[in-house]
């Protein structure tokens, strides 16, 4: 059967419209027979997120993003992609955009909840998140180590400028003559050390024999100690604590007034009366030097006694208390 030339043409025409459809399809990442469920996110920033980049659901490609457009002035961008009716979740799941390499690029991916709330349904809008990428969590570490490196690269000028003002050309010039006095002073120590060496070379002979010396006395004062415990020393050391702690014991007892001896020392009314009497018998013995005949009157023939009288200034009167 021969075709004509209309038909052919028609079919051709055909053919190009069915592979512009089928190559638009493809360019826009929407195929012509699709199934999927189409949902929305509203994020403010995307990142670079590109029509065509997968959607993920546990690592596991379920769909594309189909579109990104601006919502209203806010600047706020809707994100219409598609996902697989195969799998079913909660429409409070969430739409995560995150980062799908270390370079750049964006991807969503949905994490679902099963909490007993209506499934999604195509043309619902779910609630949009962004996890941070690497760039952006190293930023967020840097930052504090930025201001600090910053802080302390300030505090090492403001140090710099600090010592700049104080090294001033005086400074300098006594910090270089200290510097020349201790490599002075270094040299002399040297030349110290030095004549110290040959002293000590020049006189090891006598060094050899004073420390010989100082071997013998330290045997002499072993031999020494040695003699003294045996002749009973620690005998003696006893016997002397033994003495000393006799001599506390009759402190301790003379201090709490045992004893004529503690009584003496505590009984004051005791030694008031001692010290009386003691004034009382000085008084008659000085009463009988200056009068011996009160006490001694020998009568041969019986003449009658005199009566005793007071004589004038009598020491005892002049003795008596007022």
């Amino acid at each position: 059967m021969k075709l004509s030339r209309e038909f052919k043409t028609g079919i051709i025409v055909i053919g190009g419209i069915l592979l512009f459809i089928l190559g638009f399809s493809y360019l826009k990442s929407s195929p012509l027979f699709d199934d999927s469920k189409t949902f929305y996110a509203v994020y403010s920033h995307v990142g670079g997120l590109q029509p065509g980049t997968q959607v993920s659901i546990n690592g596991f490609s379920v769909g594309k993003v189909n579109d990104i457009r601006f919502k209203d002035e806010s600047g706020q961008l809707v994100v219409t992609f598609s996902v697989n009716k195969s799998f079913e979740f909660s429409s409070n799941s969430i739409a995560e955009l995150y980062d799908t390499g270390i370079i750049g690029g964006k991807g969503i991916q949905i994490q679902p909840v099963f909490d007993g709330a209506p499934t999604a349904k195509s043309g619902d809008t779910l609630q949009a998140a962004t996890r941070p990428g690497l760039t952006e969590l190293v930023q967020q570490k840097l930052t504090p180590l930025q201001m600090k490196v910053e802080g302390a690269v300030s505090n090492a000028d403001s140090l710099l400028v600090n010592v700049n003002e104080v090294l001033d050309p005086t400074t300098k010039k006594n910090l270089r003559e200290a510097i020349s006095g201790l490599n002075t002073l270094v040299a002399t120590f040297q030349g110290s050390a030095d004549k110290l060496n040959t002293l000590l070379g020049e006189n090891q002979t006598q060094l050899d024999s004073s420390l010989k010396n100082i071997d013998q006395i330290t045997r002499n004062f072993a031999r020494i100690s040695d003699t003294l415990a045996d002749a009973g020393l620690g005998e003696t050391v006893a016997r002397l604590e033994t003495t000393l702690a006799s001599l506390d014991a009759l402190m301790a007892r003379l201090e709490s007034g045992e004893g004529s001896m503690g009584k003496l020392m505590k009984d004051e009314a005791l030694y008031d009366n001692l010290e009386a009497s003691s004034r009382q018998l000085e008084l008659l013995l000085q009463d009988f030097r200056l009068n011996p005949k009160r006490y001694v009157n020998v009568s041969v023939f019986g003449k009658k006694q005199k009566e005793y009288t007071v004589p004038e200034n009598d020491p005892a009167d002049q003795n008596q208390p007022d």
